[in-house]
């Protein structure tokens, strides 16, 4: 017996990594299965028209409360951060937002379906809409500026070398003063016979009206380029927050659409093989016709795509890629805009000065009886020198692109992509949605697409 004991106790020793395996595949299997039965009985509340039960009702207002609490949060950064609303408007938008849907989810039942069929619309074309004006906004608002401010830069060192050229242009104008007084002099040395007493004539003109017409004009070009940038950025945020709006309305609109078809319309997105219809098939011993029908008919829970939906996805990849190009024109105009003006203000700081040489020649003679004779030679070399740039003149540094907007823009870009393709199985869950709302319509569409295959099979033999 005390063998016996040992062998059992051994064995017991041997078996029990093998118990503790399956204990833990129990558990989590226990803990997976209660997961979902929890989320099932709670998205059965939600789906319910009426509340069984106090218990039910107090379930369905907390979730209620749950989901306008975290879209009105949503809501107030959406309004504040990407449409530039002010906090109190946007406060006030949140908050009236959120009780409208709170009250809206907890008392009508269409309601609450139109609202979860929206959100998987998200990934349809109307979500694509809303990143892709998200896009275009943050592009605006962050790009455009950027562009604007290193023109100015550009302008502004252009500015400033004609500036300071034409002030050491003009006064160097004394340099040739001097050069006409003292050549008159020495002239007036070895003239013999003066025709007439007078003087060499050299105006002088006077730069400081030339370098305000130079200083106004910079300034005016400053002034056009600031209204054209107040004028654009509030042309952005009008067309932006439209947009948003549209959109935000469209979404909802297309939700009730899609809802009211459902329910009104028996032939309308009823090509799905559901667990309702299979049922029904092998209740009346008619399996095959959803083997015959299988590739006219497409599986909930399947990955395949139809050629049609296929070469949809395609053909909207196309058109999202000219909007990608727009953006990566401005991307690149960013990026050369700062290059050009970074160089200008780089190689204005190393401009030297230009050295001038004023070099005069001059030869006095007399001819007597046609044979000259030399009495004056005059070779003087005067310098001067061209400044193009003032330590007065301060330039401030070029702003260099954002690498962080890039980023953000190439992640919304890769979302909105991959929307075109999960757009097919964002329909398949706002029909499953549809259906577990609706329960009894969803019998009478199982039944409709009964009937129809059956009456197509029986076409097809007749024939």
């Amino acid at each position: 017996m005390s063998q016996l004991l040992r062998r059992d106790a051994g064995s017991c020793l041997v078996l029990r990594p093998a118990c503790g395996v399956r204990d833990n595949a129990y558990c989590e299997d226990s803990l997976f299965s209660k997961v979902h039965r929890i989320m099932s009985e709670q998205w059965s509340i939600y789906s319910k028209p009426v509340p069984a039960d106090s218990r039910e009702l107090w379930a369905l207002f907390l979730q209620c409360s749950c989901i306008t609490v975290l879209l009105g949060g949503l809501f107030y950064n959406w309004l504040l951060a990407s449409l530039e609303y002010p906090w109190h408007v946007s406060v006030a938008m949140a908050v009236t937002f959120s009780l409208l849907l709170l009250l809206a989810l907890f008392l009508v039942h269409p309601v609450r379906c139109a609202f979860s069929i929206a959100m998987p619309t998200l990934g349809t074309k109307q979500g694509r809409k809303l990143l892709l004006s998200t896009c275009i906004m943050i592009v605006v608002v962050n790009i455009t500026p950027n562009i604007i401010s290193n023109i100015k830069t550009l302008l502004k060192v252009i500015l400033c070398i004609s500036k300071n050229s034409s002030e050491s242009l003009l006064n160097s104008t004394d340099l040739l003063g001097n050069t006409f007084w003292k050549l008159e002099h020495e002239l007036q040395n070895y003239l013999i016979w003066k025709p007439m007493d007078g003087h060499i004539q050299f105006s002088l003109v006077k730069n400081s009206s030339l370098i305000n017409q130079v200083h106004l004009a910079g300034e005016k070009a400053r002034k056009d380029f600031l209204a054209v940038e107040v004028l654009v950025k509030d042309c952005v945020r009008a067309g932006n927050k439209l947009v948003a709006a549209f959109s935000v309305l469209y979404l909802c609109f297309e939700s009730i659409w899609y809802l009211k078809n459902y329910l009104t319309n028996l032939c309308f997105d009823n090509v799905y093989i559901t667990k309702k219809l299979r049922r029904l098939a092998e209740d009346k011993g008619a399996s095959h016709l959803l083997v015959g029908s299988a590739p006219r008919l497409i599986r909930p829970t399947g990955l395949r795509l139809s050629r049609e939906e296929l070469m949809l996805c395609l053909a909207q990849a196309l058109r999202l890629s000219v909007a990608l190009l727009l953006v990566l024109v401005m991307v690149a105009l960013e990026h050369l805009v700062f290059g050009v003006a970074d160089v200008a203000v780089r190689r204005m700081a190393q401009l030297s000065t230009v050295p001038v040489t004023l070099s005069i020649k001059y030869q006095a003679g007399i001819d007597f009886l046609k044979i000259p004779f030399p009495v004056r030679d005059i070779n003087r070399s005067y310098h001067r020198a061209l400044t193009f740039s003032s330590a007065s003149c301060s330039i401030s540094p070029p702003v260099p692109p954002n690498p962080s907007v890039l980023l953000v823009v190439g992640l919304l870009f890769c979302i909105i992509y991959a929307t075109m393709f999960l757009e097919t199985y964002a329909r398949r869950l706002c029909r499953k949605i549809a259906a577990s709302f609706f329960e009894s319509r969803e019998d009478e569409r199982a039944h409709y697409l009964y009937g129809k295959l059956s009456r197509q099979h029986r076409e097809t033999q007749c024939s």
